[in-house]
């Protein structure tokens, strides 16, 4: 059910919700977290979509920001969605100007679950200080998507001179199955250790860089980027003294592991799709230590 409510105020929309859950006979018990969403108008239902799908493994109440250049100053025009139109989630969304989204943190207080966590994500741009906006002060986790910028590998490095405690960016989420089938690789017997390590992929793809940045950092050896034309990350490579282990996707599909004296494995490996990567970073509410220290200290050494 979707109930618009053009020219309104978030108190208004507050007492509209708790209306409509006394109607629907929906419980509000079950949300863990407040989901802020704040997203430019054109990729709103984009948005709403996956905070929709990623709701169902984690029912949360999602606020949707959206600047609207039709909205005079002072204007808030309201749409609340509940049942099927919601996922697993109740969902607010605010069109304002944006002056009037410059005070995020205003609008959005009065519609907060009491005593619950909040999570703000940026799904198409993001502020240079995340943690210094007004929404990132409000909340424990904050997630950005460099990949979605307009200048990907400019705001992986705004995002490291800024970083704070709970920042996360889902180039990072993304990663998630690359780094499990290294560690897995690595901790099978020869143990030796790398001497050399290269990240293939596209040049442009703040994955490629933060992969690197991991091995960098947990390994302690030489790490080369090779770009090329790719979606993302390809090719990672491993060298020891007994002989490489490479792991190598070049259709985005299926990854072949090559490991010496051992059989060639065949692993699936598809390029995740943002719904997971939404719902693995609301898995966890506390600040991601490996993340910030990949961010701050491993990227030098490989983004020069």
């Amino acid at each position: 059910m979707i109930h618009d409510m053009p020219d309104t105020t978030t108190s208004a929309v507050a007492k509209a919700l708790l209306r409509l859950r006394d109607e629907g006979g929906a419980v509000a018990l079950g949300r863990v977290l407040t989901l802020l969403v704040e997203v430019a108008a054109d990729h709103l239902e984009d948005a709403v979509g996956v905070a929709n799908a990623a709701s169902r493994e984690h029912p949360c109440r999602v606020i949707v920001l959206a600047e609207d250049q039709r909205c005079e100053h002072g204007r808030v025009d309201a749409q609340i969605r509940v049942g099927g139109d919601a996922g697993a989630s109740e969902v607010v969304v605010l069109r304002a100007s944006g002056e009037m989204l410059a005070h995020g943190d205003t609008l959005v207080m009065p519609l907060l679950l009491p005593d619950a966590p909040i999570v703000v994500w940026w799904p198409d741009s993001m502020p240079d200080v995340p943690a210094e906006h007004p929404l990132g002060r409000m909340a424990q986790r904050r997630i950005t998507d460099t990949v979605r910028c307009a200048e990907p590998r400019d705001a992986l490095r705004r995002l490291r001179a800024a970083y704070a405690a709970g920042d996360t960016d889902l180039a990072w989420t993304r990663l998630t199955v690359w780094r499990g089938l290294l560690a897995a690789a690595l901790d099978q017997p020869p143990h030796e250790p790398v001497t050399r390590a290269a990240v293939h992929g596209s040049g442009r793809h703040p994955s490629v860089w933060l992969l690197a940045a991991w091995l960098a950092e947990s390994l302690d050896c030489p790490v080369d980027v090779v770009t090329l034309d790719a979606e993302a990350v390809t090719r990672v490579e491993l060298e020891r003294s007994s002989g490489p282990v490479v792991i190598d996707r070049p259709d985005g599909r299926v990854a072949t592991l090559q490991q010496p004296g051992q059989p060639e494995r065949r692993v699936s490996m598809p390029l995740r799709q943002l719904t997971e990567c939404v719902a693995e970073d609301l898995r966890r509410l506390d600040p991601d230590e490996v993340f910030g220290e990949v961010l701050t200290i491993g990227l030098e050494r490989v983004d020069r």
